[in-house]
């Protein structure tokens, strides 16, 4: 049985840099520069071929809503996925990977901000969730999110060289979120 799509508008927003919207199918060849990278992937799963990125578009970031796109302003290009797909009601799982061209300097943090903020003012969200076996980069990114440790479930996955690693759960809830000031544009 498919799973259920939850209907929800087309998304639209922008911040500073970024503009981010809803996947396309003409996203196929600019996605897979992104999960085509084995350096990108390297905390996840092995790196798509083009055949597994245009399935993986058309099935799970279009078909189900799964995940937006974070486009670069000042260059029209697509530079970013991020995961933020709804599980039990009110709960979103949220994850990205950047273009490699554009780590450190600030992209992730400025579209996860932005999506975080529209789950829970538009999707009315009760928690947004991240996890990660990368325990320097991603879990420093979810900390300066405001998301905190819920629990670390030790030798839970593989990496990609097949060895066991731990799997680091942080999350945040509404009533946090909405105690701090946050902007899905930085103003």
């Amino acid at each position: 049985m498919p799973e259920k799509v939850k209907e929800r508008k087309p998304i639209h927003m922008e911040t500073t840099r970024m503009r981010i919207r809803d996947f396309s199918p003409e996203d196929a060849a600019a996605l897979q520069e992104i999960l085509g990278d084995g350096e990108v992937m390297k905390y996840c799963e092995p790196a798509y071929d083009l055949a597994k990125t245009r399935n993986f578009l058309q099935s799970f970031c279009i078909g189900q809503r799964g995940a937006v796109a974070a486009v670069h302003k000042e260059s029209g290009r697509l530079i970013g996925y991020i995961l933020c797909r709804e599980g039990e009601e009110g709960v979103y799982e949220m994850g990205w990977f950047f273009h490699r061209e554009f780590w450190g300097q600030g992209y992730a943090f400025e579209a996860c901000r932005a999506v975080m903020d529209y789950a829970f003012r538009e999707w009315n969200a009760h928690k947004v969730f991240a996890e990660t076996i990368d325990a320097a980069k991603s879990l420093g990114l979810m900390k300066k999110l405001g998301m905190r440790p819920e629990g670390i479930q030790r030798k839970q996955v593989r990496d990609c060289d097949g060895n066991w690693a731990d799997l680091h759960l942080y999350g945040v809830i509404s009533e946090e979120w909405n105690r701090t000031e946050h902007f899905s544009a930085d103003n």
